[in-house]
C-alpha cells in the first residue's frame, strides 16, 4: 500500500494512517516531543493522552516521544503530526514528510527504576538497562526526575557508582586513539572563571601529549568552558572532524554533545540542571563515563574546596577523591586528584566573553592577566606533563612554564583555534553587553569572603552564558584592600530587564564581605 494514502487506524500501539510532519520551532532542552491536535483523527483513535510516551516512524527511521496535545492549528492541524527541535533533528527527514505515531511500549528498564525509587541497590544489569533507554531517549521528563531524585536521596553506593559510570560510558560513541596516554584535565564546577583547561590543552599540546578536551556547556555556571571557547572558535564538531584534529595538533576543544559521548550523561544534565542536584555519584559518573568515552588513559581531577565552593571541608574533598578514585581504578583510568583553592573566583572575568579575555591575556603573557588563573594552570599542566614517562616528578611545573612564557602555548592555542573555525575576537577590545552598573564597597576594609555561588547567580541575572558579552568583571579579590564606595566589580548585561534583575541581587547580597585582614579564611590547597 501506498505510504502517503490513509489506511485504518489500529489501536492498541498498531500503525496508524500516516499524517504530514511539521516542525514546530520549540527547543524542549533535550527531550523529544511530539504535538497531536486534539481533533485529530489518529489521537481519538488511539486513545492517546498528553505526556503519554509515543513512537514516531518515518522513511524507515523510528524515534520516541513525549506526547502534547494542541488545540491552536497554527501550532499543529488535524493531519500534522508536529516535532520539537531536538525530536524533528533526531528523527531526520523533511519537513512535511509523511510520518506515522503509535503507542510506545513501557521502557525495559522500568521495573529497575521503580527498584530505586523503593530504595533498592540495583546491579550492573540494572544501571546498564537503565542508561540504555535514557541515552534512547525512552524515559520521560518526569521518569528521568524520578531516577535522579532516587539516586541522589538515596545515594549510590560505591559499586552503583561504577555501574552507572560503566554503563553511561558504553551508551554512546567513544574514541581509541591507539596511544599511551591520552591526558585530560577536569574540574568538578562551582568556581566561576575557572577557564584553566583553556590553557591546559595548548601547554600540553605544545609538548607533544595528546589531550583531546570535550567539554560541557554551562548547567548551573555562567559559563563552561564550551562557552567561553565558542567564544574564539566553533565547538560543535562532528567525531571525524574532532578526530582529524586531534591527530593533526594534538589537542582540542570542543562541545562534547555533537560527538554523542556518553549521551546519557547529556539528558540527565537537563534534568539535574532545574533541579541543581549534583550528588557525588552523579557527578562521578557524569565526569569519568565522558573521559573514558572521549579515549582518556590518564586525568588530573581538580577539586576546589572553599567556603562557598561545591566542596566545603577537606574531609568532604577526600571522601570524594576516594569514590573517584575507586571508579577509575576500576575503569583502568590512571587519575591524580589535585584538591585546590575554591575560596573565590578564578581570574577576574565571569562569563563567555570576559573569562575568554583573561585566558587570552594569559597565553599572551600580557601584564593584565590574572596571576591566579596562570598559576593554577601551570600547576594543573604541570601535572599532566608528569603522566609523560620522559618528565621527572617535580618537573612539570617548569617545563609548563617556559611553554607557556616561550609562545609555544599561544601560537598551540592559535592552531586549534584556527583548525575549529577560528571566530574574530579582540582581548584588548572585547565585545561587551553595552548595559553596565557597578558595585561599590559599603566601607573601607580588606576583603575577606567572596561568595562564588552569589557571582555566579548575578553573572547569570545578567544574561551569562546565553548573552556572551554578559557577566560580572572583578576588580577586587581576596586580601585587596577597598576604601569605602570603592568598585568592587562591574555587571555587564544588554538587556533592561536582565541588568534590573542582576542589579536587584546585588543589591540583596553582594557577594563581598568587607572586614579586617585577619578575617580571610584559610586556603585550602593540596599540590
Amino acid at each position: 500500500m501506498d505510504e502517503t494514502e490513509p489506511t485504518p487506524a489500529a489501536g492498541n500501539g498498531g500503525a496508524a494512517f500516516p499524517l504530514v510532519l511539521r516542525r514546530v520551532a520549540i527547543d524542549t532542552y533535550r527531550e523529544n516531543v511530539a504535538y497531536l491536535h486534539r481533533d485529530c483523527e489518529v489521537y481519538r483513535a488511539e486513545g492517546f493522552q498528553a505526556l503519554a510516551k509515543v513512537e514516531v516512524r518515518a522513511d524507515g527511521r523510528r524515534i520516541l516521544a513525549t506526547l502534547n496535545v494542541a488545540t491552536d492549528p497554527r501550532i499543529v492541524r488535524c493531519n500534522e503530526l508536529g516535532l520539537s527541535e531536538d525530536a524533528f533533528a533526531q528523527l531526520g527527514v523533511e519537513n512535511g514528510a509523511p510520518v506515522r505515531v503509535s503507542q510506545a511500549e513501557p521502557p525495559p528498564s522500568i521495573p529497575a527504576l521503580h527498584r530505586k525509587i523503593a530504595g533498592e541497590r540495583l546491579t550492573r544489569e540494572d544501571f546498564h538497562a537503565i542508561v540504555r533507554d535514557i541515552a534512547g531517549h525512552r524515559y520521560s521528563k518526569i521518569e528521568l526526575t524520578a531516577f535522579v531524585v532516587a539516586s541522589n536521596q538515596g545515594e549510590l553506593d560505591r559499586e552503583e557508582v561504577y555501574f552507572l559510570t560503566e554503563a553511561m560510558s558504553q551508551a554512546g560513541s567513544r574514541f581509541d586513539w591507539r596511544e599511551r596516554p591520552v591526558v585530560d584535565k577536569h574540574c568538578i564546577g562551582g568556581i566561576p572563571g575557572n577557564r584553566t583547561s583553556m590553557l591546559v590543552v595548548p601547554i600540553v599540546a605544545a609538548h607533544g601529549m595528546l589531550c583531546p578536551k570535550t567539554s560541557s556547556r554551562a548547567i548551573t555556571s555562567p559559563a563552561g568552558t564550551a562557552d567561553t571557547m565558542e567564544v574564539l572558535a566553533g565547538v560543535e564538531l562532528p567525531m571525524a572532524r574532532l578526530s582529524e584534529i586531534v591527530r593533526e595538533h594534538r589537542g582540542c576543544l570542543a562541545w562534547g554533545g555533537t560527538a554523542q559521548l556518553s549521551p546519557a550523561d547529556d539528558v540527565l544534565i537537563s534534568v539535574e540542571r532545574p533541579l541543581s542536584i549534583d550528588s557525588p555519584g552523579q557527578m562521578v559518573a557524569s565526569i569519568l563515563s565522558k573521559k573514558i568515552a572521549a579515549g582518556s588513559t590518564h586525568l588530573v581531577l581538580d577539586i576546589p574546596v572553599g567556603p562557598s565552593a561545591k566542596v566545603r571541608s577537606m574531609p568532604e574533598a577526600q571522601r570524594l577523591r576516594k569514590l573517584f578514585e575507586f571508579v577509575a581504578a576500576r575503569l583502568n583510568l590512571t587519575l591524580d586528584v589535585v584538591i585546590t583553592d575554591g575560596r573565590q573566583p578564578i581570574g577576574c572575568g565571569i562569563g563567555p566573553v570576559l573569562e575568554a579575555r583573561d585566558v587570552m591575556r594569559v597565553l599572551e603573557n600580557d601584564p593584565r592577566a590574572p596571576v591566579d588563573l596562570r598559576q593554577k594552570a601551570l600547576r594543573l599542566a604541570g601535572r599532566m606533563l608528569e603522566f609523560d614517562p620522559d618528565v621527572r616528578g617535580g618537573d612539570g611545573f617548569a617545563i609548563a612554564r617556559d611553554i607557556l612564557d616561550s609562545g609555544r602555548a599561544l601560537a598551540k592555542m592559535n592552531a586549534i583555534v584556527h583548525a575549529q573555525g577560528a571566530r574574530p575576537f579582540d582581548h584588548n577590545a572585547p565585545e561587551l553587553a553595552r548595559l553596565d552598573f557597578t558595585v561599590a564597597a559599603p566601607a573601607a576594609g580588606v576583603v575577606t569572603a567572596i561568595d562564588n555561588h552569589q557571582l555566579a547567580r548575578i553573572a547569570r541575572l545578567a544574561g551569562a552564558p546565553k548573552v556572551r558579552g554578559a557577566g560580572v568583571d572583578l576588580l577586587r579579590k581576596l586580601g585587596d584592600p577597598v576604601d569605602a564606595g570603592g568598585i568592587l566589580y562591574r555587571v555587564h548585561a544588554d538587556f533592561p530587564a536582565d541588568l534590573e534583575f542582576a542589579r536587584q541581587a546585588a543589591v540583596r547580597a553582594s557577594g563581598y564581605t568587607i572586614g579586617d585582614a585577619r578575617e580571610v579564611p584559610h586556603m585550602y590547597v593540596e599540590f
